[in-house]
């Protein structure tokens, strides 16, 4: 007796998971750690903030200085980086009907976030390694 569901995919794609992007559900899932990481690294981040803001640079510089509130930091610049590149590729390929374009979007956004990234590390570990660089 035939099934009443009959699929298009073929048995190769069945098995691998991959639908038409062709890259099954790793994004869906990286999106959403980094959703919960950056749900769960806000609180300290916040208090981190919260106890540098107002204060002089040198002052500030020691709330950032110490080792938790710079490993906090860090965590969550790299974490807001990568959500967002994440983010905003699902937005170009989902709304940039060219291939060329979509795919100079995709580069030029991944590039940005990289930089996003790495100028907040930088400032991070600048300021609370500042005396030793």
């Amino acid at each position: 007796m035939a099934s009443a569901h009959r699929s298009f995919r073929t048995p190769r794609a069945a098995i691998t998971g991959l639908g038409a992007a062709h890259h099954g559900t790793e994004h869906f899932w990286r999106q959403r750690l980094t959703a919960i990481a950056n749900l769960l690294l806000t609180v300290p981040f916040l208090w981190v903030l919260a106890l540098a803001y107002g204060a002089d640079f040198q002052n500030a510089a020691a709330v950032i200085s110490h080792p938790l509130s710079a490993i906090v930091l860090l965590l969550m610049v790299i974490s807001a980086s990568i959500h967002m590149r994440l983010g905003m590729a699902v937005v170009i390929e989902d709304y940039v009907p060219e291939k060329g374009r979509r795919a100079a979007l995709v580069i030029a956004n991944t590039f940005f976030c990289a930089l996003i990234g790495l100028v907040g590390v930088f400032a991070v570990l600048k300021l609370s390694l500042g005396r030793f660089v």
